[in-house]
């Protein structure tokens, strides 16, 4: 609850969108925000080649969602949709399932072919739902939800999302629910038509190993890529490689994240979360009471097709 009794059910925990701008809450840069500690030193915190590529801002935004009722169904426009109709960054996001409560579920994608005929007059009547895949979800469930799908966390659902930087979201149906003044909030139909990506997928939920004491791919995507660890001991995370800034989001326990190049030691709680510096993303995860969860989000700037070869030929190699 905040000071006056509103619920809050989605925290903006790592951003630099300008009207959702996070505060620094330890070291040298205590009580500045963080986008103009990242104007002062892009680079040395998003990684040359994310500076390069992003103009010198913070591409991702994460945040915690606890959804005590269902959100509205929504679709985000794409980058080239967003820049000609905002000026503004796309938004493709995913979804962990940190918590859900029992029967608890959410919409994602078309289950079936919908024409355009179709979709409006479902909108209009309040059915568009029948036509939506609809998944009960359950703790490590993983959506992926490019831009253009159209999609709804619903009620008893605790999410960990990470998205592009981005605060366009274009409202398609809201279950004709009324506000505190009685009146129905704004649907944005025209441009969530032009937005919504129609193909049907076989599946929506991504499928991923469950193992510990390693970081597990759940994400990767052009936009980000996103990893899980489930760790029970001090486990080592050399990310320099990929020339990015981490952010780690604590989905259970604590710990500790030590960098090695000063052992500099920063507290990691559960439902809190942190930037790394790209030129600092060498450190130590070290848990506190035996066991720790984090989800991991920064951009994969690796050459992928150095990747590929090298893959090739260690499997001529050991073929």
């Amino acid at each position: 609850m905040g000071a006056d009794d509103e619920p809050i059910g989605e925290s903006w925990e790592v951003s630099a969108v300008p009207s959702s701008l996070s505060v620094i809450s330890n070291g040298r840069f205590a009580g500045r925000d963080l986008a103009s500690v990242i104007a002062d030193n892009p680079s040395a915190i998003l990684g040359e080649a994310v500076s390069k590529r992003y103009g010198g801002k913070l591409p991702l935004l994460v945040k915690f969602i606890d959804a005590e009722r269902d959100l509205s169904i929504q679709v985000h426009p794409d980058d080239a949709m967003a820049q000609r109709e905002h000026g503004k960054f796309g938004k493709t996001e995913m979804w962990y399932v940190i918590d859900a409560k029992p029967n608890s579920y959410l919409y994602s994608g078309f289950k079936k072919a919908v024409s355009m005929e179709e979709y409006r007059k479902r909108v209009e009547d309040g059915t568009i739902v029948d036509v939506l895949a609809r998944y009960e979800v359950k703790k490590g469930d993983v959506f992926y939800i490019p831009s253009g799908r159209i999609h709804a966390i619903c009620g008893g659902c605790l999410v960990a999302e990470v998205q592009q930087s981005s605060d366009v979201t274009y409202r398609i149906f809201d279950y004709n629910r009324l506000d505190a003044n009685g009146e129905k909030r704004e649907l944005h139909t025209d441009l969530a038509l032009q937005a919504l990506d129609f193909k049907v997928e076989e599946e929506y939920r991504t499928i991923y190993p469950k193992s510990y004491n390693k970081a597990t791919l759940v994400v990767d995507s052009p936009f980000f890529s996103v990893r899980v660890l489930d760790v029970s001991e001090t486990f080592h995370r050399d990310l320099l490689k990929y020339d990015s800034f981490i952010i780690s989001m604590c989905i259970r326990g604590a710990c500790y994240i030590k960098l090695r190049s000063s052992g500099e030691k920063v507290l990691l709680k559960e439902g809190h979360s942190c930037l790394v510096p790209a030129r600092v993303a060498d450190y130590d995860i070290i848990p506190i009471d035996g066991k720790v969860q984090v989800l991991d989000a920064f951009i994969d700037n690796m050459d992928r097709s150095m990747v590929g070869k090298i893959n090739r030929f260690l499997q001529i190699r050991l073929g």
